[in-house]
């Protein structure tokens, strides 16, 4: 638990050092047996789960069948449709055109018992972020822009206050802090940069609501993990974006061990004057990681990807350890490769959409079991992006990023419907 100390000077609560560790760590988490069950947040592909908690059916779908009208292979008892293509209106009528490149995702619950789906567009220049809006039968009732001329942006995170973190792939890439429901919850939080998280080439976030911060990828070959841990916090409970600590893990093992934290002493570094420094090197024993790409927070453990060397980690928290959960190389069934975003269902199933590989979206079960739950045929020059379940967890979202057609970037979003719990 956090000590909130007095209120500051600016009417906000302070966040105090004392925190107890969690009482008991996973069961079997240095074998990586992982027993995980509960609430997740929503988001870069994320769902929320039902008062009674689900129950996975997820260890035990059938093999992949043959592609479906969509080219989509499925478990028996599944079904896809196509939701919205790059370049086209997404609703008969409307001037919104969804969105190149989509990318990474997360969906919001509604107070009338529909759900946002929020996908960003990893463009130069006029990236920004798109979202569908549904009503509580799934049927999409309205498409809009939530960020618009930003750059590259490639994944992010949600928060537990339902705001959508979008993140910019690029040298100096910036954090910003959306509305999945375009300014009619906040108003005050539309497109609003965050230059605390740091200015580098971004990948995804994830926070951690218990211990109150904040996880960060960076997707380059020596990409570092960060860590940022806010001053204090809002008059509202959450924790602020604008003010802390920026750090870089320091794995002490080879590969993995326990982690020590090494601080970020200039994150907002102008990559224009010569002698700046990337945040990646301004602490020498920053662990370099091979591509940090999705990541996502669950029961005291935070998951990532590295895309260069097909390897997904798992950070626990109160241990301050750091473990794999799964590596092609070593791994006695390496399907998985191309590692990319990633989502983490309330059950535990580590899922893990693959740029490249063969298309497919697999999850890693909590006995360390791979099981496919999809694949796309016939677009082999293209990427799965934005896994994120619906709300009820009844339905799968992702994209292809670039599709099947002649022209660069024109994605396609795909919404897949079957018994993935019970």
């Amino acid at each position: 638990m956090r000590t909130i100390k007095s209120m500051d000077r600016r009417g906000r609560r302070a966040v105090g050092r004392g925190m107890t560790r969690r009482e008991a760590l996973r069961a079997g988490f240095g074998g990586l047996g992982l027993v995980m069950v509960g609430s997740t947040l929503m988001g870069c592909g994320s769902s929320s789960s039902a008062a009674a908690g689900p129950v996975s059916n997820i260890g035990n779908l059938g093999p992949l069948g043959e592609p479906d009208a969509n080219g989509i292979r499925l478990p028996e008892g599944f079904t896809s449709r196509v939701l919205a293509r790059s370049r086209e209106a997404v609703l008969p009528g409307s001037s919104y055109r969804w969105h190149l490149a989509p990318d990474g995702v997360a969906t919001f619950a509604a107070e009338d018992g529909g759900w946002v789906y929020v996908s960003n567009s990893e463009i130069p220049g006029v990236g920004g972020v798109g979202a569908l809006r549904f009503d509580a039968d799934a049927n999409i009732v309205d498409a809009y822009p939530i960020l618009r001329q930003t750059n590259v942006n490639c994944a992010g995170g949600p928060t537990p206050w339902g705001t959508w973190l979008s993140c910019e792939e690029v040298a100096n890439g910036r954090v910003f802090e959306c509305d999945p429901f375009g300014g009619e919850l906040h108003p005050e939080k539309i497109g609003i940069e965050r230059p605390a998280l740091g200015y580098f080439q971004h990948e995804a976030a994830t926070l951690d609501p218990e211990m109150g911060q904040l996880y960060l990828t960076e997707d380059v070959p020596d990409g570092c993990f960060y860590r940022y841990t806010p001053h204090v916090l809002t008059e509202d409970g959450h924790l602020d974006l604008t003010a802390g600590t920026l750090e870089v893990a320091q794995v002490l093992g080879d590969p993995t061990g326990a982690v020590e934290w090494h601080l970020v002493s200039d994150p907002n570094p102008n990559l224009a004057q010569l002698d700046a420094v990337p945040t990646r090197y301004q602490a020498p024993d920053a662990t370099a990681f091979r591509g940090g790409e999705g990541i996502w927070y669950h029961q005291g453990i935070v998951y990532f990807t590295t895309k260069g060397d097909n390897r997904v980690w798992a950070f626990d928290v109160a241990a301050s350890r750091m473990e794999l959960l799964y590596d092609d190389d070593s791994s006695d069934n390496p399907i998985l490769t191309g590692v990319d975003n990633v989502v983490v269902a309330p059950t535990g199933e580590v899922i893990v959409a693959e740029d490249g590989g063969d298309m497919q979206i697999v999850a890693i079960t909590p006995a360390g079991e791979l099981q496919p739950l999809l694949q796309i045929v016939g677009q082999d020059e293209s990427e799965i992006t934005g896994p994120a379940f619906s709300p009820d967890l009844k339905r799968l979202y992702f994209s292809s990023q670039r599709g099947i057609v002649n022209f660069p970037f024109h994605g396609i979003t795909y919404e897949v419907t079957g018994p993935f719990f019970l």
